[in-house]
């Protein structure tokens, strides 16, 4: 239920800076969110990935890109196609297999792990397929364009790593704090003298 929310949460930050007038500048909870919700979507005995599983990742990958559909029709105003999110959904379901491979037993070193590799295989696919796609004309078709669409997007991407490692931060550290803090009250009230 807890995954649930933290991606009902994510999709909130996409959508809500456009209700209210704002540019996020990509600081959302879509990257740390789907590293949560694949580090809990369960693996059978052994790690298989299990029925359960695929469904909870169809559920997820469903649930983005209805969120793409409403961004793009009715914040962006611009026709839909869906063939220009192909790329994006396939990183949506792997970036929740990733969560489900390295953090279903989280340490500081594989949160790490998954947001560098989830913020950086963003920026590097999305910004290769806005130069690729070359409908919008943004990027002459050359090294020299791509090069200059991906400097275009490094603020997009340095606004993501934050988000994606605060997002992972709190997801995953706080349990943590939260039961040291419960153990260290525990071990001072069982120190205490008796009266």
């Amino acid at each position: 239920m807890l995954a649930y929310l933290v991606l009902l949460l994510a999709v909130l930050s996409r959508i809500l800076p456009h209700v209210f007038h704002a540019t996020s500048w990509n600081f959302t909870m879509v990257g740390g969110g789907l590293l949560f919700f694949g580090s809990r979507m369960g693996a059978g005995s052994a790690g298989s990935f299990t029925r359960k599983s695929a469904l909870r990742l169809a559920s997820a990958v469903a649930v983005l890109m209805a969120t793409d559909y409403f961004l793009t029709v009715f914040a962006f105003h611009f026709p839909f196609v869906a063939r220009t999110y192909l790329v994006t959904w396939l990183w949506y379901g792997a970036v929740c297999l990733l969560g489900m491979g390295i953090l279903q037993k989280p340490s500081v070193l594989r949160a790490g792990a998954g947001v560098l590799a989830s913020s950086t295989s963003f920026f590097l696919l999305s910004n290769f397929m806005v130069w690729a796609d070359g409908s919008m004309a943004m990027y002459p078709r050359t090294l020299s364009g791509l090069g200059a669409c991906y400097v275009a997007g490094l603020p997009f991407y340095r606004n993501d790593l934050a988000s994606t490692a605060l997002t992972v931060g709190v997801l995953f550290g706080l349990p943590v704090l939260a039961a040291k803090i419960v153990e260290s009250m525990r071990s001072a009230h069982n120190n205490l003298p008796a009266a």
